[in-house]
C-alpha cells in the first residue's frame, strides 16, 4: 500500500487574564526562535488531543489543567511556506486553571508575555496570529497559509 499523506497534529491553549492571553517567547535552536506563541505542542504517540494540551501547558508554563474544563475554540489547518507537511491545530481554552504561569522550559523559552489577543505583538508567530485573528472574529475553523 502506498504511503498516505500525513499532517502533524497540534494542541494550543489560550490562558486569559484581565483580557490578555499568555504568549511564550521561543528560544534556542527551534522553529521561530525569538518569536511569541501560545502554549502548544504536537500530539505524541498514544495521546489524545486533550492529553496533549494538558501536557504541553504543564511542561511549558507549570499550569495544571483538567480535561473536563477544556473547551474547543478553533480548529485550524496550517501550511507553512516552504514546508511540505501541514499541521492540524486544535485550540482549547480552559474554564479554569490552577497555578501561576512561569517559564517552565528556559532552554526552549526565554520568557512569557501577556498580550492583547486583538493586537498581538508584531513578533508573534504567524500561526499564532492566525489563531488569535480567527478566535477574535468568532470563527471556529480557519485555514492559514493556503
Amino acid at each position: 500500500m502506498p504511503d498516505r499523506f500525513t499532517s502533524i497534529v497540534d494542541a494550543h491553549v489560550i490562558l486569559r487574564r484581565d483580557g490578555k492571553v499568555l504568549l511564550l517567547r521561543r528560544a534556542g535552536n527551534v522553529y521561530a526562535s525569538g518569536q511569541l506563541c501560545l502554549p502548544s505542542g504536537h500530539l505524541e504517540e498514544g495521546e489524545n488531543i486533550l492529553q496533549t494540551a494538558i501536557r504541553e501547558t504543564r511542561e511549558e508554563t507549570g499550569i495544571a489543567l483538567e480535561p473536563a474544563t477544556l473547551r474547543l475554540l478553533l480548529s485550524i489547518h496550517q501550511r507553512n511556506p516552504g514546508i511540505s507537511c501541514t499541521r492540524l491545530g486544535f485550540v482549547f481554552e480552559p474554564e479554569q486553571w490552577h497555578g501561576e504561569p512561569v517559564n517552565n522550559e528556559p532552554v526552549k523559552c526565554s520568557g512569557i508575555v501577556w498580550a492583547d489577543p486583538a493586537r498581538p505583538p508584531a513578533d508573534t508567530v504567524e500561526y499564532t496570529s492566525a489563531v488569535l485573528r480567527a478566535i477574535s472574529s468568532g470563527a471556529t475553523f480557519a485555514l492559514n497559509g493556503w
